[in-house]
């Protein structure tokens, strides 16, 4: 969770949760018309084989609207996990979920792990 000051509160909404290549800002809802996405993997590493995870799948459901991934953390909270990062705790709610980005001249793509 990216906060800085100890003695300020923090706006939920504007939490931020980098875990690697990963990005997740809690929101208020999932977008209507966003369909139910089976497991819990957030991304899966194309180089490595390791993928980014919730270690509790029973606790989480992933959503997808066009693109965008969202992640529902339906208990009080759960564990993402990676092979090569510090396991975090997300608090229950909902997530949209992005992942890292990077400039070629032809296209923007998605990072590799």
């Amino acid at each position: 969770m990216l906060n800085h000051s100890q003695n300020s509160p923090v706006n939920s909404a504007n939490v931020l949760y980098r875990h690697g290549d990963v990005l997740l800002r809690r929101v208020a809802n999932i977008p209507n018309h966003a369909q139910k996405r089976t497991g819990a993997t957030l991304a899966h590493g194309e180089v490595t084989g390791h993928s980014h995870r919730i270690q509790q799948p029973h606790a989480v459901q992933l959503w997808v609207h066009g693109h965008d991934v969202f992640l529902e953390v339906k208990q009080t909270g759960a564990t993402l996990v990676h092979e090569e990062h510090q396991a975090i705790e997300l608090p229950q709610g909902i997530y949209r979920v992005w992942r890292q980005r990077e400039y070629r001249p032809d296209a923007y793509v998605e990072v590799e792990d």
